[in-house]
């Protein structure tokens, strides 16, 4: 199996303690497939700063495949994170730096690439939404995170070329998460997860909903859990899949889920998303 992922690259600033650590949903994607040993890349836009010569060093020695990237003259995406009452918090940052002004354009060359892929995984922060129905006609599957920040006109306009939606839904209650990940798929994907923090993980198929509690941890770091929870889970499913194409789905369902729990948990153990912090 091979994945890509397409769009956002950033790095996270702990101002508290002066450290940055490379991160960025779609990054995130490909390096924690990468740690669970399958075949990554990752397709992006980078800057000319430390900033972005430290992530493409990182993503080097990660052997994760870049040959794809942009790289623009000018700052590099980055997020500015704080501690407040003991909890990390984004605070702020640039808005992608570089990927403003130079958005992911995906050629000919760059569909043809992603072909060779099972998934491609993209964001709401990757300012790339122009180009998702090129992803989907390339017969890639496609996965999308909407983070927090979406809305029904987003959700309406996005999710037809969207096999796979990811949503944060840790401010709504279970009933209303259900009624989301429904309204979701009604609008075209065919897998809706909703993420809780602490009160775990729903998804559902169309037809049922299968719940997941979280493995707990005494967390270092829980930047990133959301990420490598969904990279384990669709990972597990379509390997799960590929194995055997009549496999029970609900047994696949529940089994994955709990595969991306067990893997968050080991991310909460780590510092910045995946680790690599500098100063700065």
């Amino acid at each position: 199996m091979k994945v890509i992922g397409v769009g956002d690259n950033v790095v996270d600033k702990y101002m508290y303690k002066k450290k940055m650590y490379p991160g960025g949903n779609a990054l995130n994607f490909a390096v924690y497939a990468k740690q669970l040993g399958i075949e990554a890349a990752y397709l992006g836009v980078f800057g000319n700063d430390r900033a972005a010569d430290h992530i493409i060093e990182t993503l080097k020695a990660l052997e994760v495949d870049i040959s794809h990237c942009r790289q623009h003259e000018g700052e590099n995406g980055f997020a500015a994170v704080d501690l407040v009452n003991g909890d990390r918090v984004f605070i702020g940052g640039n808005d992608g730096g570089v990927q403003k002004n130079f958005p992911v354009i995906l050629s000919d060359e760059d569909l043809e690439y992603i072909k060779t892929f099972d998934i491609a995984h993209s964001s709401i922060y990757s300012d790339m939404d122009s180009e998702l129905h090129k992803l989907k006609t390339s017969g890639v599957l496609v996965s999308y995170d909407f983070s927090s920040d979406y809305n029904d006109h987003l959700l309406k306009k996005n999710c037809p070329f969207i096999d796979v939606s990811l949503l944060s839904c840790g401010q709504l209650t279970e009933p209303d998460v259900e009624n989301l990940l429904k309204q979701v798929y009604s609008y075209g994907s065919q897998l809706v997860i909703g993420t809780m923090g602490s009160r775990g993980a729903i998804v559902y198929d169309g037809t049922s909903f299968y719940r997941q509690k979280p493995h707990f941890v005494q967390p270092i770091d829980t930047l990133g859990a959301g990420d490598s929870f969904f990279t384990a889970f669709i990972l597990h499913y379509l390997a799960g899949n590929k194995r055997n194409p009549a496999s029970d789905h609900a047994v696949l369902l529940t089994e994955s889920l709990e595969s991306g729990a067990k893997f968050a948990a080991q991310t909460c153990l780590v510092e910045g998303a995946f680790g690599y912090g500098i100063p700065f």
